[in-house]
């Protein structure tokens, strides 16, 4: 008997999507491609890049579900940088900070670097940004890319934004992942000049079509 084929289709972050986010951001962090070899512990690179969004500001949080149920890849995001940044300081920082202690040295591995980045949240607040409030982090499994869903997903989330009042978006991103630059320029994002922005390029959009 023959099956119906499952659609792919993008809808509202679940608690029960948790796992599979993480999956998706440890397997495209680093510059776009699998992050395990140089970032060993899984919990790390979700637990900077998407955990706090999905925990924090769930109603702007939207997957790719591959039509069985799995999210494949997801959009997250806040509308009010500044909010999340407090937000991250007063709660999120406590609940890791006994698994990722603040490192008392410079940072000497790549897991130490990202460790610092934890718990120095205020890194989000750039001044050159200032019109562009909100932020967001997307990431597809490779075999959904390059098919309409990554522009899909950032419907959903600059729609719900765009809801809010929330006119302008910005992101930022590392400046050899070429490829993503590709994408965001296709889907309307420009630069933002941002001095001593270091391995990173700052790009922004209004949320409205």
């Amino acid at each position: 008997m023959q099956t119906r084929q499952q659609t792919p289709a993008i809808r509202p972050y679940r608690t029960a999507d948790r796992a599979d986010v993480a999956d998706v951001c440890v397997r495209t962090a680093l510059v776009g491609g699998d992050s395990r070899a140089v970032y060993p512990d899984q919990r790390l690179m979700p637990s900077l890049f998407a955990e706090p969004y999905c925990h924090f500001d769930p109603d702007l949080a939207f997957v790719l579900d591959d039509g069985g149920g799995r999210a494949v890849g997801y959009i997250v995001g806040t509308a009010d940088t500044e909010r999340f940044v407090e937000d991250f300081r007063r709660d999120w920082i406590p609940r890791l900070a006994a698994r990722y202690p603040e490192p008392v040295a410079a940072p000497r591995t790549p897991t130490e670097e990202m460790i610092r980045l934890l718990h120095h949240p205020e890194r989000m607040l750039v001044p050159e940004l200032a019109a562009y409030p909100a932020h967001l982090h997307i990431d597809l499994l490779p075999p959904w890319q390059g098919q309409g869903h990554g522009r899909r997903l950032l419907r959903a989330f600059l729609d719900a934004l765009h809801g809010k009042g929330v006119r302008a978006v910005h992101l930022g991103m590392v400046t050899a992942n070429t490829a993503a630059r590709a994408f965001y320029d296709r889907v309307g994002f420009h630069e933002i000049p941002v001095a001593d922005a270091g391995p990173l390029t700052y790009l922004g959009r209004a949320t409205a079509p």
